[in-house]
């Protein structure tokens, strides 16, 4: 265990990823704790306003991204001053990916259903960060035996043939399928392998002169967001919370 975390995480300069990455999913964790406590009425906490304007916590997770990413640029890849730049960064991160959302619609859409987007964001951010820190590096690596070779070789084979069939996947407009299949064998060879979504550019460019496929197409679509969609809506509001139901509108008078 010693020898992998020297050889994988400290020797490649990794650490300071491992700490930003550590940051970002802690800040984001207790953030949307404490919203969920402020939108319950419950506990010490509440909104932070200045002059009547209500401070979004994207605010201060901008001054600390630019600051711990200027301080990670001038420090380099090693050191206590690396480090503590990474944790500040990932805690800027954090913050700002919380509020995505905003900052894509430009409105307070914390907790509607646009809000949705930021959960969504944050997963996929950490996921590609930790498939990132996991992967095998190619450089910076000295003094490895035979069989260390062999497995990075092997490895990074592995990698490059996935890569293809991610973008495959990615064109037929599976993008989750995409990103986690860089990394992890046979998913995105499942991803290329079966129909395009109907709106993805592949389905538009292949699927134009063949309305077997079109159909086909958008009944497998169907059929998988009915069948996932509940599930997803429900892992996202165990995360980052349920959003506020949306009033019933009154009927037109005639």
């Amino acid at each position: 265990m010693a020898s992998w975390w020297e050889s994988n995480i400290i020797e490649p300069g990794k650490l300071p990823l491992l700490l930003a990455l550590t940051a970002f999913v802690v800040t984001f964790l207790v953030t949307r704790l404490i919203t969920r406590l402020i939108r319950a009425g419950k506990g010490p906490f509440g909104n932070v306003k200045a002059g009547g304007v209500h401070i979004h916590h994207v605010v201060p997770g901008v001054v600390l991204t630019v600051v711990g990413g200027f301080c990670a640029v001038a420090g380099g890849q090693r050191g206590f001053g690396s480090g503590l730049a990474a944790v500040v960064f990932g805690i800027g991160a954090g913050l700002v990916m919380d509020e995505f959302a905003l900052i894509l619609h430009l409105d307070d859409v914390y907790w509607t259903e646009d809000g949705r987007k930021s959960v969504e964001v944050v997963v996929v951010t950490a996921a590609l960060v930790g498939l990132l820190l996991l992967g095998y590096s190619p450089f910076g690596v000295n003094d490895l035996n035979e069989d260390e070779l062999q497995n990075r070789a092997t490895a990074l084979s592995t990698i490059g043939v996935n890569f293809l069939f991610s973008l495959i996947a990615l064109f037929k407009g599976k993008a989750r399928i995409a990103i986690f299949g860089v990394i992890i064998p046979f998913i995105a060879l499942f991803g290329a392998v079966r129909l395009a979504r109907p709106d993805s550019l592949w389905a538009r460019r292949l699927y134009r002169r063949r309305p077997r496929a079109r159909a086909r197409s958008r009944l497998r679509a169907y059929h998988h967001d009915r069948r996932w969609a509940g599930p997803s809506r429900r892992v996202q509001d165990w995360i980052g919370g349920a959003p506020d139901p949306v009033p019933a509108r009154a009927p037109a008078r005639r």
